[in-house]
């Protein structure tokens, strides 16, 4: 588990923990890249799952599955349920990464899961739900920085059909207004920085998105 501010994430791991005793947790490492390479330094396989700080796994989800050969060096990464708008795809959802990749991924990136491998592995069973909603900051940072790679289209192989119908859920039918506030913030400035690099690569910013979530009330 990778965790860092998320208000459940001990409650969350604790049930991670009790049904799978060898579980680990990396918390409070500062950027989301390398939060990531800290969980594949401390992994001895070749690759390694990882499980977002609020996530709470399914009872059928049992971190079994056989990665075919061919497919050692390729990012899985399994459906999650949202709870705000009930949208289900890879946002939040458990991934299995190959370890080496991970560790020389490009930092600069702003999708870190699609630039560790060019190859790319959507798997079809819901892992978990992602209970992103704890406080105020992060529904609102969560929303933001994932409306914010909808809109830029920054995430590689999308779908854009699929893209602008996940964008325009989260910016319309929610359950929470802290969450559409955030995406309509998050696709605002997707749309104006598409083409800046440097811009994007700033939602992986904490410090910044904080800045950002004061600068927009709500």
């Amino acid at each position: 588990m990778i965790s860092y501010d998320e208000a459940n994430a001990d409650e969350n791991f604790n049930k991670l923990k009790t049904r799978f005793p060898r579980a680990q947790r990396i918390h409070g490492v500062k950027g989301i890249h390398q939060a990531h390479i800290a969980a594949a330094n401390v992994c001895s396989t070749e690759m390694f799952w990882i499980v977002d700080g609020d996530a709470v796994i399914e009872d059928d989800f049992n971190f079994d599955y056989e990665v075919p050969h061919k497919d050692m060096n390729a990012v899985h990464v399994w459906r999650s349920k949202n709870p705000v708008n009930e949208l289900v795809y890879g946002y939040g959802g458990v991934k299995l990464l190959p370890t080496k990749l991970t560790l020389d991924m490009d930092c600069a990136s702003t999708d870190m899961t699609t630039s560790i491998s060019n190859r790319f592995r959507p798997m079809e069973q819901i892992s978990n739900t992602s209970l992103f909603n704890s406080t105020p900051f992060n529904t609102w940072k969560s929303a933001f920085r994932e409306c914010v790679k909808l809109s830029s289209k920054v995430i590689d192989r999308q779908d854009n059909k699929e893209t602008e119908a996940r964008l325009n859920v989260w910016c319309n039918n929610s359950n929470d207004s802290i969450a559409i506030a955030g995406a309509k913030a998050g696709r605002q400035y997707g749309e104006a920085n598409k083409n800046n690099k440097e811009a994007l690569a700033k939602i992986n910013d904490f410090d910044w998105l904080k800045e950002q979530y004061n600068d927009n009330p709500i």
